[in-house]
């Protein structure tokens, strides 16, 4: 599915393409036709996890014949329309609303419209992060108004939004093509920035909204922005606006509140310190280097100051003029001719922070707070200890077993008593000193902490309600601190896998553990005898996949468990699976000969996530260890019907292996999180609520430590940049890749086979040793790619196996932001990877062969070894496998094997060599059941016979018989 982003007087509208067909296009003669590859409006709101939003169905201009519109580039449909002309299609689309529209689906980004709101989203970020927002009154229908917060664009911003708009690919504008594309982009920026700053606004501007400016204060940051029309209200705001643009923001004026100097005796009860002493200092501050910071005093002296323009006692004037609007209270400090300060009360303090101080940071002043505004809060200190000292993994104990626990209320380290509680109470004042610390206490959080007070503060409760209890605290008064002992200790430690003791290498596992392995399955035994589900996050070539098998093979377990991943990885994982655990039981349920009954007899069971969601009922009916899933960012979008199948499955436990747990987003973490321990992290929606929207628009870090404290115990994620890994690490892994052969390349395989070896029984001498060679090539180029073999030019997506891992390797290589060489022994391959990557993966991939002149070859070299953005090098073996420094890269795959070993590692010394600083991962793409298998399987075998000839690279095979060269070529079930 490509959704697509649409510009519509409601808003940005999602449509969606998909192959094949889902309709056919119908209506009469003149009349507008249905778009026949569109999707329908609620599988198009599950996939973006937008169920609630209403359907709409649009009419858009799009290029096409009379049959249908053209497909998308991304798609890699081809089409015979010679001569396409603009037409009017419906098409069935989702439209949020803007604050739900952000941030965009980035796992759909692969379309070029998708793209452009990508960057127009971001763009609005970036300007509410750095105010350059002003808030307006826009008239309305009946005359009424609407409270509107519109971008500040000047020179650098004012320049990229001309881009943005030459940039606009035509679709983003085809429902109403006449309007030029900075019409369009103005009203989104407009909406996604007005968008932005309500969910950042959480409290009213306003007290008084009775009057007309306070209507339209209170709609500035209200669910409904309507209000009542003031006109003369709307011609003083656009002046503001106009004189704000015009200034050009060479300075700011900047508000800074200081607390009473007095200090207290800690030992004190709370203190309201309702007494003057609270002050807002005027300044001026560059807008280009808020560093250089001059008080209100400083230029009111008359003083020249570097940075400053020539008259900065009228830019500060200007500016305290302006912001009066937003901060009436400033008023007072107004009235005197040189004003340098506000005095405030501890009520005015309040006001300012929580009110004043967001308002005139959003609209561009600069605005500075103590170190404690936000942070100091009351809150929770729940204090466990286990009835019996048991080991951390010790056998038998469950989340049901008992706990002692006490629950006390503190202001960050402090704990505070019921006295001091039932003082601050009685005071009523919205900042209180206490400890020596200032609070911010609304009556909100007070009432929540007398309740918890008449509560039950102390006793015994079961493990797993704490747990819950930890995880599911109340937004109201969030818990500060966790002190637990025992189970619960380790587990909530976040550094479990530390603090338990390690799991040597199980019998049964022909292999050897390194110690970060060995401390990763202690943790993965230790979370299954509590019943919980965890997520191995490990980076890519740490070993996820012998860890999991290891755990099997450590249980020993009864039921079995069921591993779900990519079509690409089965092979793999089998492989592996009679490589390192050949004592477990291993049953592929896959393809059209898969047999339920065979489910019962395996320790493990290895599926695909398309055959789950089809014998979804069947996998139901079965008893499970555990589910699996492999690379679970195919489950990150929570909405999908996969997504929602694999999570249906009942299971013991669950176990997700990714290396990236959030690629774009932190509802990615909801849905990963969802299938490993369901409900954990409440329902979606409040979890947007609670931690996603904070997280991502105010990078709220009480949220974040929140969603930290509640999903680290069950994430365990080590990278190669940690010492402790990196020093387990070998200085170069080679991995063998296992990738399964498409439909078209098995039934081109075997059409080749079957006329190479007729041809090469009734030949024999010289011509026999060609006819050998080249069906050895053309079996390598079907295993590429049909088109590599063909030449035809035909499309790429979806039709080789190989492929697929490559694309998906090198999207995990991109994510890690590093790089890496794609050696290929074909020129012509390369040529049609690289644009085709370049353009699936949206990053630069470069292009190296023997055609290239020097100049040209050391350009790429260069920009290689030096570019700091992430990248794919395509090279020829041939032209690039020796003399080459390419150290930027710690990542080298062979694409197609030279089966001479010398000539590949030659080619992966390109990256490991001296100058390289990262361990190298070097893998190896082999078509399993093809001539790439059969070949390998004999090197391993005839390890004498290799070492003697294979030093000749391929011609050692044109001398084996014919049976035996049919052993070699012939197409096994698993390359089916």
């Amino acid at each position: 599915m490509l959704v697509h982003g649409v510009w519509t007087d409601d808003g940005l509208a999602f449509w969606a393409e998909t192959t094949p067909a889902h309709r056919a296009a119908g209506a009469g003669p003149g009349a507008v036709r249905a778009h026949p590859f569109a999707a329908g409006a609620s599988e198009l709101a599950a996939v973006l996890g937008l169920d609630d939003a209403p359907p709409y169905e649009l009419e858009l201009l799009l290029p096409g014949s009379a049959k249908e519109p053209l497909p998308s580039p991304e798609s890699g449909r081809q089409t015979e329309t010679v001569r396409p002309r603009l037409r009017t299609w419906r098409v069935p689309a989702v439209v949020p609303p803007a604050v739900r529209a952000l941030p965009l689906p980035a796992e759909h980004s692969a379309t070029a419209t998708m793209r452009h709101w990508a960057a127009v989203t971001a763009f609005a970020h970036d300007l509410v992060r750095r105010g350059r927002v002003i808030p307006q009154l826009a008239p309305a229908a009946d005359a009424m108004g609407r409270a509107v917060w519109r971008p500040v664009l000047t020179g650098a911003d004012a320049a990229y939004f001309r881009e943005l708009a030459l940039a606009m690919p035509p679709v983003c504008r085809a429902w109403r093509a006449e309007r030029p594309s900075p019409q369009v982009l103005g009203a989104a920026l407009e909406a996604f920035t007005d968008a932005l700053v309500r969910r950042t606004l959480t409290e009213p501007l306003t007290e008084r909204p009775e009057t007309p400016a306070g209507r339209w204060l209170a709609a500035l940051t209200g669910d409904s922005p309507v209000c009542p029309d003031v006109p003369a209200l709307r011609r003083e705001l656009e002046a503001w606006r106009d004189a704000v643009a015009a200034a050009e923001g060479a300075t700011r004026v900047c508000f800074r509140l200081t607390e009473p100097s007095e200090t207290p005796d800690p030992s004190q009860a709370p203190a309201p310190s309702e007494a003057a002493g609270w002050r807002v200092e005027l300044a001026l501050q560059a807008a280009d280097d808020p560093s250089l910071y001059v008080p209100a005093a400083a230029v009111w002296s008359g003083e020249a100051v570097t940075g400053l323009p020539g008259r900065p006692e009228r830019d500060l004037l200007a500016g305290l003029g302006r912001a009066v609007r937003l901060y009436p209270e400033l008023d007072r400090a107004l009235r005197v001719p040189r004003p340098c300060e506000l005095a405030l009360d501890t009520a005015g303090a309040f006001t300012f922070l929580r009110q004043a101080a967001p308002l005139l940071q959003a609209a561009g002043f600069g605005v500075q707070l103590p170190r404690w505004a936000g942070r100091t809060r009351l809150g929770l200190k729940l204090t466990t200890r286990a009835k019996t000292q048991s080991a951390a993994a010790s056998q038998g104990f469950g989340l049901r077993e008992l706990v002692d626990f006490r629950v006390d209320l503190a202001v960050g380290e402090e704990t505070v008593s019921e006295e001091e509680l039932a003082e601050l109470a009685r005071l009523k004042v919205p900042l209180v000193r206490v400890r020596g610390q200032w609070v911010e206490l609304d009556e909100r959080q007070l009432r929540a902490a007398l309740k918890a007070v008449e509560s039950a503060r102390a006793g015994e409760a079961p493990a797993g309600d704490l747990l819950h209890e930890i995880i599911a605290h109340d937004d109201e008064l969030p818990l500060l601190e966790v002190d637990a002992d025992g189970v619960l200790g380790d587990l909530l430690s976040g550094q479990a896998e530390r603090r338990l003791a390690p799991l040597g290498t199980p019998p049964g596992l022909d292999a050897t553990l390194r110690p970060y392995q060995e401390r990763g399955l202690a943790w993965l035994s230790f979370l299954s005898e509590l019943g919980l589900g965890g997520v191995l996050a490990d980076d890519m070539g740490l070993g996820k996949t012998v860890t999991t098998l290891a755990l099997l093979v450590h249980e020993r377990a009864g039921a079995p468990t069921l591993l779900v991943c990519p079509m690409s990885l089965v092979g793999n994982w089998q492989r592996e699976a009679a490589r390192f655990a050949p004592g477990l039981r291993v049953y592929v349920h896959h393809g059209s000969g898969r047999d339920a009954a065979l489910i019962g007899s395996a320790d493990l069971v290895i599926t695909t996530y398309g055959t789950a969601q089809r014998d979804l009922e069947t996998l139901k009916a079965h008893t499970w260890r555990r589910v699996v899933c492999d690379e679970a960012q195919a489950i990150k979008n929570s909405g999908t019907l996969q997504a929602r199948a694999v999570r249906s499955i009942p299971a013991g436990t669950r176990l997700a292996l990714t290396g990236t747990p959030v690629e774009n987003h932190l509802a990615e973490l909801w849905s990963i999180m969802e299938f490993a321990n369901p409900g954990l992290l409440g329902p979606r929606a409040r979890f947007r609520t609670r931690f996603q929207e904070p997280i991502e628009a105010r990078q709220d870090e009480q949220a974040t430590q929140a969603l930290r404290r509640a999903t680290g115990p069950f994430i365990l994620r080590r990278v190669k940049t940690d010492k402790s890994v990196i020093s387990d690490l070998p200085e170069k892994m080679e991995v063998k890749e296992w990738c399964p052969l498409t439909t078209e390349q098995a039934t081109l395989y075997q059409a080749v086979v079957d006329d190479m070896l007729a041809r090469i029984d009734s030949s024999e001498g010289i011509e026999r040793r060609g006819l050998v060679l080249s069906a050895m090539a053309k079996l390598k180029q079907v295993c590429n790619h049909p088109a590599h073999l063909l030449k035809d030019g035909s499309r790429l997506t979806g039709r080789s196996g190989k492929l697929a891992r490559l694309e998906q390797l090198s999207e995990e290589i991109l994510a890690e932001g590093e790089k890496a060489l794609l050696f290929t022994q074909y020129a012509e391959f390369g040529t049609m990877l690289q644009p085709y990557l370049a353009q699936r993966l949206d990053r630069p991939v470069l292009w190296l062969h023997g055609g290239l002149p020097k100049k040209t070859r050391d350009r790429l070299v260069d920009r290689f070894q030096n570019d700091p953005e992430p990248m794919l090098f395509v090279l020829s073996l041939k032209a690039a496998g020796v003399g080459l420094n390419l150290t930027a890269a710690n990542h080298v795959v062979h694409v197609d094997r030279w089966w001479n070993p010398a000539v590949e590692d030659q080619a992966t010394d390109r990256a490991f060599r001296i100058g390289q600083r990262k361990n190298v991962q070097v893998r190896k793409l082999i078509c399993a059941g093809t001539l790439e298998e059969r070949v390998d399987q004999m090197i391993e075998r005839k390890k004498a016979l290799a070492e003697r000839v294979v030093g000749t690279g391929e011609e050692w095979l044109t001398d084996l018989s014919t049976d035996e060269l049919r052993d070699v070529f012939e197409l096994t079930a698993e390359g089916v």
